[in-house]
């Protein structure tokens, strides 16, 4: 059963583009620690992994339907598609995070002082609002943080990323067979 569920067109497709999103937005990361930007203190408005799996889930589940599915995709099919492609981006994200992080330690250390530096710059007014122990809290547990906590960090948010990016992705590409 486990064969014949790897073995469909949906999780293939969702496979293979989910690999290559991994690749390029770990092609990112990489690139933006080294160009002094430490990506895990971007906008998140401004995250590259939105445009990443816009683009290629809307190719994955085009070429699933058109290729594979006779020009027919209901929208389960699309959500199906748009997790198995987050799932496989995600888990190897999180593994080249922490090869990365164990290749090149600076990677966590300078997420450490970075944070610690914009956090320090808030204004007295947003830490009043927040609350003087929160804030401390926060300062505490920020530097408590290793490779591990930051890959899983990445995990989630980029499971929460692609659920929308899948909604959006199943609704436009969806369609029913022709009687």
């Amino acid at each position: 059963m486990l064969n014949r569920a790897f073995n469909s067109p949906l999780a293939k497709v969702g496979i293979r583009y989910g690999a290559i999103a991994a690749v390029l937005t770990m092609g990112f990361v990489v690139s933006m620690y080294y160009m002094d930007r430490h990506p895990f203190l971007m906008n998140p408005f401004l995250d590259f992994r939105i445009a990443v799996f816009g683009v290629l889930l809307y190719f994955a589940l085009k070429e699933a339907r058109v290729y594979y599915l006779d020009g027919a995709l209901f929208f389960w099919q699309g959500m199906i598609g748009g997790f198995v492609f987050t799932v496989v981006c995600a888990s190897l994200c999180w593994f080249m995070i922490l090869l990365f992080a164990t290749w090149q330690p600076r990677f966590v250390s300078s997420f450490i002082e970075l944070a610690m530096t914009q956090a320090k710059s808030f204004p007295t007014e947003d830490i009043d609002r927040i609350g003087r122990n929160v804030y401390e809290q926060g300062l505490q547990e920020l530097k408590n943080t290793d490779a591990r906590f930051m890959a899983s960090r990445y995990l989630v948010q980029s499971f929460i990323i692609g659920f929308f990016i899948s909604i959006i992705i199943s609704v436009v590409l969806r369609r029913e067979p022709q009687n």
